[in-house]
């Protein structure tokens, strides 16, 4: 369950690859929603399903990160050149950074008029007691501009591993899909 030095751990795996499904589903239906006028069946209920699983991933996004805090982090590769190494870090900096700047950016625009949000339903998030002058266009611009950069850096960051994982044929996606840890647990078996 949890991360080695060498791998990461199933936990690990389960929130990036949950992250990513939620990103690009979020960003796939807000593209979806912007174009729907009034008379489509969607007007009402794509905007509602958008925030309130934005809410949830909000939530999602504060258990990954204390669980990232807690973990070890896996060592680069030796086959990682000190480029590859300096630019995921700040990669994975700035999609954690953007992922957070839309969801708050998500929750003024919501917000704007003095309402909370419903999630699905069954909670209600609380508006924040101040206002700022244009806060929903303001905002809306804000949201809808990291959303494309972020699936741009996303969709490097997915060719970056595919990268390493074709052309250098080294262990770095095989470690964020679990197969180097059924690797590692098979040497530990054999080695015991």
């Amino acid at each position: 369950m949890n991360n080695t030095s060498s791998s990461y751990g199933y936990v690990s795996i389960f929130f990036h690859w949950v992250s990513a499904l939620t990103v690009f589903g979020l960003f796939g239906l807000g593209f979806y929603m912007v174009d729907l006028t009034y008379y489509d069946s969607w007007y009402k209920t794509a905007p509602d399903l958008h925030k309130s699983i934005g809410l949830i991933f909000f939530a999602f996004m504060l258990l990954r990160v204390l669980w990232r805090i807690k973990q070890v982090k896996p060592e680069h590769l030796a086959s990682h050149s000190a480029f590859e190494k300096k630019a995921g870090k700040v990669i994975h900096s700035v999609l954690y950074l953007l992922i957070f700047t839309i969801m708050l950016a998500g929750y003024l625009i919501s917000t704007a008029d003095g309402r909370g949000i419903e999630v699905f339903e069954i909670i209600t998030v609380p508006a924040i007691g101040f206002s700022i002058e244009n806060q929903e266009d303001i905002a809306g611009l804000v949201h809808e501009w990291l959303a494309y950069l972020l699936i741009v850096l996303a969709t490097l960051h997915a060719l970056a591993a595919l990268k390493h994982h074709v052309i250098d044929k080294d262990d770095t996606l095989n470690r964020m899909i679990g197969r180097s840890l059924k690797t590692e647990n098979t040497n530990e078996k054999t080695i015991n």
